[in-house]
């Protein structure tokens, strides 16, 4: 039998009780990782946490908005105090307002940074101090195709998602010397609640789907344990080496502007 690759790790998921957050916790979970789940979502990340136990994991669930600083850090410490130490930060939480730019308020705008980019800065400041007395540590940061391009009426979630990306490098490019890496995945559509979510402004959410998956070359929309995959790649030596840099799981969409 293969040796399990997050073997003695403890990871801290922030956005971790549902969608891509879900399906690292159980994949890292089943790879021998002791899982801290954070999310607002409590029964959600109360039933995910049971779930791993029952089949041999190790995890809690500590209620966090990602956004808010006491709440991230109360999250980390309660991870590096049940589990005793902390290597993998995977920064998933990320949520999506549908509508053009002149229909934003400010409240709608803070928020969505909040979640999608402060959460990061947070959740890096404080595990650094456990980060960094390891040899190796990984930070991995969900962005998106929207990293790279545009989609319409969702400006701020795409500005967000550039970040994303941005701060993955510069977090690579600061803490080398620590032996951290940090890295970003960008996930093309992926059938989570978030997506659904978005879909379900259109008037025919299942023909918005089907619309938008003739546009990728794979013809399927990626499933959250896709992501989860690419997660567990970038949170173990098998990627060693790499840093600083997006690893793009998207069926293909962003290869081409056309392909047919």
């Amino acid at each position: 039998m293969a040796a399990e690759k997050l073997a003695g790790q403890v990871a801290w998921i922030g956005g971790g009780a549902s969608g891509i957050g879900a399906a690292v916790a159980e994949l890292f979970a089943a790879e021998g990782a002791r899982v801290a789940i954070a999310d607002v979502q409590v029964p959600l990340g109360e039933e995910l946490a049971r779930r791993i136990g029952r089949a041999g994991g190790q995890a809690i669930f500590t209620p966090c908005d990602v956004a808010q600083e006491t709440e991230v850090r109360a999250s980390i410490e309660q991870a590096v105090e049940q589990f005793g130490g902390l290597q993998i930060v995977v920064n998933c939480a990320g949520v999506v307002h549908v509508a053009k730019l002149d229909a934003y308020s400010s409240d709608d705008w803070d928020q969505l940074m909040g979640v999608n980019v402060k959460s990061i800065f947070l959740a890096v400041k404080h595990a650094l101090p456990e980060l960094r007395k390891n040899r190796r540590s990984y930070v991995v940061n969900i962005g998106s195709v929207s990293s790279f391009v545009g989609q319409a009426s969702t400006p701020a979630y795409t500005a967000s998602k550039g970040a994303v990306l941005q701060l993955s490098r510069s977090i690579a490019l600061d803490y080398a010397a620590d032996g951290l890496r940090s890295n970003c995945i960008c996930p093309g559509i992926t059938d989570t609640p978030m997506l659904r979510y978005h879909l379900s402004k259109a008037p025919d959410p299942d023909a918005a789907l089907a619309e938008r998956l003739r546009r990728v070359p794979l013809g399927v929309a990626m499933l959250p344990i896709d992501i989860a995959k690419a997660a567990l790649y970038l949170a173990c030596e098998d990627s060693s080496g790499i840093t600083g840099t997006s690893l793009v799981v998207d069926g293909g969409y962003t290869a081409a502007a056309e392909w047919k």
